[in-house]
């Protein structure tokens, strides 16, 4: 009997699978009092409300499964949701966290099992020995020259307005003013030679060397590389001046220029 392949051969593809990176925040308990956590996060949220807002959430135990402290998941999880949050994973949990994180639809990282995994048999490779044998002539190479990537720098000569997100995969120069409410973001440096009012978010998918420089600076919210400082943390001696930020031992500093 033959089979009619003619529908499964013009039919398009509906999906497919990409690997990716997402920069998504990671919230570290060192407590496990519930109403203590949701009265911290409310304060930091009040903050920066227009960036927490529908924020995906990485919940990190490892700091409460060194205490050996236990926490409600499913009361943990209603408590962040019912700030907007939306926790999308949990880290470092014991199987009876993991079983009722699942249950509400919460995916389990296990990125540091692997980590665990590389390490635990890197121990147990032994040793190659090289053993000399009579001199051949050498096989003729070809030497492939791997092409430079293109990295695509971004200059803005508009002011970015409010509720308004510019993106770019290498460096950010801005040229007008960035007003309160509106979002730059870019995997290299971002440069802003006019007020900032706004966010910045230099090195959003993990380059630690990425730095922020600012004429004036009077932005809502600083970041590089995820690691944040908002408005209400910075010296008073540092707005409306030429700066710039940078990460030193995972601590943002702000340095006049």
């Amino acid at each position: 009997m033959t089979i009619d392949t003619s529908v499964s051969k013009n039919q398009k593809t509906a999906l497919e699978f990409k690997s990716s990176v997402f920069n998504i925040p990671a919230l570290i308990l060192h407590s496990n009092k519930i109403a203590d956590i949701k009265d911290q996060l409310q304060k930091k949220i009040s903050q920066a409300p227009d960036f927490f807002k529908n924020s995906p959430l990485l919940i990190d135990l490892h700091e409460l499964a060194k205490q050996q402290a236990e926490i409600d998941i499913r009361n943990l999880i209603k408590a962040l949701r019912s700030l907007h949050l939306l926790p999308i994973a949990i880290s470092g949990g014991s199987v009876k966290q993991n079983t009722a994180a699942i249950d509400l639809g919460i995916a389990i990282q296990s990125v540091h099992v692997l980590s665990h995994f590389n390490d635990h048999t890197t121990e147990e490779i032994s040793p190659i020995e090289v053993v000399s044998e009579p001199e051949q002539s050498e096989p003729e190479t070809t030497t492939v020259i791997e092409p430079t990537p293109i990295v695509e720098n971004k200059v803005v000569t508009q002011p970015v307005r409010s509720g308004q997100r510019i993106y770019a995969k290498g460096d950010l120069t801005v040229l007008a003013a960035v007003n309160p409410g509106a979002e730059l973001m870019a995997e290299g440096n971002i440069h802003v030679y006019a007020p900032m009012r706004g966010r910045a978010l230099a090195g959003v998918l993990g380059n630690t060397k990425s730095c922020i420089f600012c004429s004036d600076l009077q932005g809502e919210l600083i970041s590089i590389a995820g690691v944040y400082r908002l408005n209400e943390d910075l010296d008073k001696n540092l707005r409306h001046t030429l700066v710039q930020v940078y990460l030193h031992d995972q601590a943002l500093l702000v340095k006049k220029l």
